[in-house]
């Protein structure tokens, strides 16, 4: 349901910005010149909306997070551009419940094709969708559990947002993305061996500093 929300929202709000007019931006003389590349920092709320199937019965979450985060963004044209970003958190994982069966950092980089409609106006309205990686590492197991292992991998990725611009150079940005993205965690429970599989399909949150050349 919360997916299908998402993507009402992400299809209506494409629909009513592309009626927008905008203007063309300079992007320089070459396909490196600085006026191609832009650069935010933001906070991140990582917040899964996950949906677990455990072979022991119950469920398994995950935590929500707080992150800073880095990303370039690349334009190829005025309104299309290629945003890549860096970030890692810690999230708590528990079963049914608060039993605490550990905590695992992931490192999801991410690519998105963004569409920006407006790419010269003070508001900036852009949409994305691409694919993501995520890399799961230092597990360490909570009281009474050991061999925590989680295994992530390919995920796609949905993505909207817009810049505000203050001045020539620097605005505020807010984004929102939804990951989605199946996980295998695998913990021993006093020697009994106990799988989970999650689809994670967190929710990233993002408030931060935008800076284009």
């Amino acid at each position: 349901m919360t997916k299908n929300i998402f993507l009402l929202s992400l299809i209506t709000t494409t629909g009513i910005l592309a009626a927008i007019p905008a203007q063309a931006r300079d992007l320089g003389d070459s396909w490196v010149s600085k006026e191609r590349f832009q650069i935010r920092a933001r906070v991140l709320g990582v917040l899964p909306d996950e949906d677990s199937d455990v072979n022991i019965g119950g469920d398994a979450s995950v935590g929500d997070a707080v992150t800073p985060e880095l990303d370039l963004t690349y334009f190829i044209t005025p309104h299309i551009a290629l945003e890549a970003i860096a970030a890692t958190a810690q999230h708590k994982l528990t079963y049914t419940g608060d039993a605490d069966i550990g905590d695992t950092w992931i490192l999801p980089p991410t690519v998105t094709l963004q569409y920006h409609f407006t790419p010269d106006s003070t508001f900036s309205p852009y949409v994305g969708a691409g694919v993501n990686y995520s890399y799961f590492y230092g597990e360490e197991s909570g009281t009474g559990f050991d061999d925590l292992d989680v295994e992530g991998g390919f995920g796609w990725a949905l993505q909207a947002g817009a810049d505000i611009w203050m001045n020539e150079n620097w605005g505020l940005n807010l984004d929102v993305k939804k990951l989605f993205l199946d996980v295998d965690a695998k913990v021993n429970a006093g020697g009994t061996p106990v799988r989970a599989d999650v689809d994670l399909d967190p929710w990233i949150v993002g408030a931060g500093v935008s800076f284009r050349f």
